[in-house]
C-alpha cells in the first residue's frame, strides 16, 4: 500500500521509538546540567553520586540511546511512507527490535545508577564496569540489527516488486544507513563478546587494551556519521519539500550517501593519534581516508545551497543573495534544521583540526573535542531531529502544530543556538588552553594555568543552564504535539527532483559493488595493524575501577 500517509501501526511503532528517546533527552539533559554546575566549583552533586557516574548517564543517554532510538522510529516511518506499509513481519521484527533495545537500556541504566558502571560512554579498558553494564549495552546492539534486518527485507522487497526502477531516495538513504551501521557495529560487537564480557565475568585476568580501543573506534568514528545521515536525508530530502522548492540533484544525493558508506568506517585511527602501538604509516593512512569525507559534505553544502537559491530566484529573488529573503523563516520545521546547517560549518571545520595528526597534538584529550563534539550531534544533527519531530509526530498521531506551538519552537531554536553557543565556545577556547576533557573541577594546586580555565567554566555552565531550558521547552512541544494538539492531518514532507536534474545512474542501486568496495577499504586499512597488534601485543591489563 502506498500512500502519502503512514499506517497507522507503522506510525505506533515509529513513535514507541520517538517516545523513548525524548524520555532519554530529558535524563541526559539533566546529567549534562549536572556536569556543567560541577565544574565551576560552585555546586557539589547530593548524596553520593559521583561526576563520573553522571558522566557516563549524559554519554550512554544521549549519545547512544536518545539517537539510537530516534534514528530507527525514523527511518521505520520513511520506509513505510515511500516504499509503502510495512508487512507484519517487518512490523514484528521493528517491535523485537525495539524491546530488546529497550530492555538493554534499563539494564544499562540500572547498573550505571547502581555507580557500578561509571566507564563513560566509551567504556575505555582498563575501565571495568559491571557485566550488567556490558551485556545492556550488547542488547541494544543487537535489536538495532533485528530491525535493520526488518528495513532490509522490507527495501528487498519493494525492489522486488518494482523491477527496473530507481528506488525512493529516503529509502536508498535509510538502507545505506543500516548498512554502514550494521557494518561498524561489529566492532564494538566483537570487542563485547570476545573481551569485555568475559573479561567482566571473570573468565580471564587481562584485556588488551589497544585491541579494545581499536574495536571501539572502528565502530565509534561511524556512529557519528549514523547520527548525522539521518539529518543528511532531512536537509536533502524533506527540507525543499518544506521550502516549496525541489530536490537539486537525485544522483549528487545517492552519490554523497555512497561516499559516506565508503569513507566513514576504515578512519578509527584518526581517533587514536596519540595511541603508541599503531604504525604511523597507518595513521597516515587513515588520517587521508578521513579527509575524503569532506569531499560528500561539501558536495551536501552545495546541492543544499543549489536548491534554496533555485527556489528563490523561482520566487522573483534577485542578486547574489536575494534567495536568502525568500526562506520561509517563521517556519519552525525548516528553521530548526536550518540553523543546525549553519552550526555544521565551524563543526565540520573543528572535525577538520581533530583529524589533523600535528594540529590533534594542540587539542587531543581537551575539552575543545566536547565542544566539538557538541557543535555536531548535539547542534547540528539534534537541532534537525527537533525539526523532523515538528512534523513527524503530528503526522504520526493524527494532530497539527499549532502557530502558538510553531512559535514556541522557532523560541526553542533561539535558546538552544544562544545555550550552543556559549558552551561549545567556552569548551573550544579552553581546550586551546589546556583544560582536560573527561574531569571534574579541579584547580590542581591552584596551578596558574588551571586557574585560567575557571572563566571558561562558568560560561559552560551558563551555556548549559540554557540548553537544559531548551529542553524543557522542547519536551512540552513533544508532548502537545503527541497528545494535546488539535485533531488534523498533517503533512509527510517528501520532496521531487528538480525537472533539469541529471538521470541517476543504476550503478548507484548496484549494492553488490558499494558493500564490496566497503568491505576491501576496511580490509586495507585495518588488516595489517590489527596483525601487529596480536603479534607484538604487550602483557594485558587487570580491570580498574576508581569509583
Amino acid at each position: 500500500m502506498w500512500s502519502n500517509k503512514v499506517d497507522r501501526k507503522d506510525g505506533k511503532l515509529a513513535m514507541a521509538h520517538l517516545y523513548v528517546a525524548f524520555i532519554a533527552l530529558l535524563l541526559g539533559g539533566l546529567a549534562g546540567l549536572l556536569q556543567v554546575l560541577v565544574r565551576t566549583g560552585e555546586f557539589q552533586l547530593p548524596g553520593n553520586i559521583g561526576y563520573y557516574q553522571i558522566l557516563t548517564v549524559h554519554g550512554v543517554l544521549l549519545a547512544l540511546v536518545l539517537t539510537t532510538f530516534f534514528i530507527i522510529g525514523f527511518q521505520f516511518a520513511g520506509l513505510s511512507r515511500t516504499a509503502g506499509t510495512l508487512s507484519s513481519g517487518v512490523r514484528k521484527a521493528g517491535w523485537i527490535g525495539f524491546w530488546l533495545m529497550t530492555i538493554g537500556t534499563a539494564i544499562t541504566a540500572t547498573f550505571i545508577l547502581l555507580n557500578e558502571a561509571s566507564v563513560l560512554y566509551t567504556f575505555y579498558a582498563p575501565l571495568q564496569a559491571h557485566p550488567g553494564f556490558y551485556i545492556g549495552l550488547t542488547l541494544v546492539v543487537v535489536g538495532s540489527w533485528v530491525s535493520g534486518f526488518g528495513m532490509f527485507t522490507h527495501y528487498s522487497k519493494w525492489k522486488k516488486t518494482n523491477k527496473g526502477k530507481v528506488t525512493p531516495l529516503l529509502s536508498f538513504m535509510v538502507i545505506i544507513n543500516m548498512v554502514m551501521w550494521l557494518v561498524a557495529t561489529l566492532g564494538v560487537a566483537a570487542a563485547m563478546l570476545v573481551q569485555f564480557l568475559p573479561w567482566s565475568l571473570g573468565f580471564v585476568d587481562t584485556i588488551d587494551v589497544l585491541v579494545s580501543r581499536t574495536l571501539f573506534w572502528y565502530f565509534g568514528h561511524p556512529l557519528v556519521y549514523f547520527w548525522l545521515l539521518p539529518a543528511y536525508m532531512v536537509w536533502y530530502v524533506i527540507i525543499p519539500k518544506i521550502i516549496g522548492g525541489k530536490i537539486f540533484s537525485d544522483a549528487l544525493a545517492r552519490l554523497s550517501f555512497i561516499l559516506f558508506l565508503l569513507f566513514s568506517i576504515p578512519v578509527g585511527f584518526h581517533h587514536q593519534l596519540t595511541e603508541p602501538g599503531i604504525d604511523p604509516t597507518w595513521k597516515f593512512i587513515q588520517v587521508a581516508l578521513t579527509f575524503m569525507v569532506v569531499i560528500p559534505s561539501l558536495m551536501t553544502a552545495f546541492s543544499l545551497f543549489a536548491t534554496f537559491e533555485l527556489y528563490g530566484r523561482s520566487k522573483g529573488a534577485t542578486g547574489l543573495f536575494g534567495w536568502f529573503k525568500k526562506l520561509p523563516w517563521g517556519d519552525a520545521r525548516f528553521f530548526a534544521p536550518f540553523v543546525g546547517m549553519l552550526f555544521f560549518i565551524p563543526a565540520g571545520a573543528g572535525g577538520l583540526v581533530n583529524a589533523s595528526h600535528q594540529l590533534n597534538q594542540v587539542v587531543h584529550n581537551t575539552i575543545w573535542v566536547t565542544g566539538h563534539f557538541h557543535l555536531t550531534l548535539a547542534t547540528s544533527v539534534i537541532l534537525t531531529f527537533f525539526g523532523i519531530a515538528y512534523w513527524l509526530i503530528p503526522h504520526l498521531t493524527g494532530r497539527v502544530m499549532t502557530k502558538a506551538m510553531n512559535k514556541l519552537a522557532i523560541v526553542q531554536t533561539i535558546v538552544w543556538s544562544v545555550g550552543m553557543f556559549f558552551m561549545s565556545s567556552a569548551m573550544h577556547v579552553a581546550g586551546l588552553l589546556g583544560a582536560p576533557r573527561r574531569s571534574s573541577f579541579s584547580t590542581y594546586g591552584d596551578a596558574p594555568q588551571a586557574l585560567e580555565w575557571i572563566p571558561y567554566q562558568m560560561f559552560q555552565a551558563i551555556g548549559g543552564s540554557i540548553l537544559f531550558l531548551g529542553i524543557i521547552l522542547i519536551l512540552i512541544i513533544v508532548i502537545n504535539l503527541s497528545f494535546f494538539a488539535p485533531k488534523g492531518e498533517t503533512d509527510f514532507p517528501i520532496g521531487e527532483t528538480a525537472e533539469q536534474a541529471e538521470k541517476t545512474p543504476a550503478i548507484f542501486e548496484n549494492w553488490k559493488l558499494w558493500i564490496g568496495v566497503t568491505i576491501a577499504l576496511i580490509l586495507f586499512a585495518y588488516t595489517v595493524p590489527f596483525i601487529d597488534m596480536i603479534q607484538n601485543a604487550p602483557p594485558g591489563s587487570k580491570g580498574f575501577k576508581f569509583w
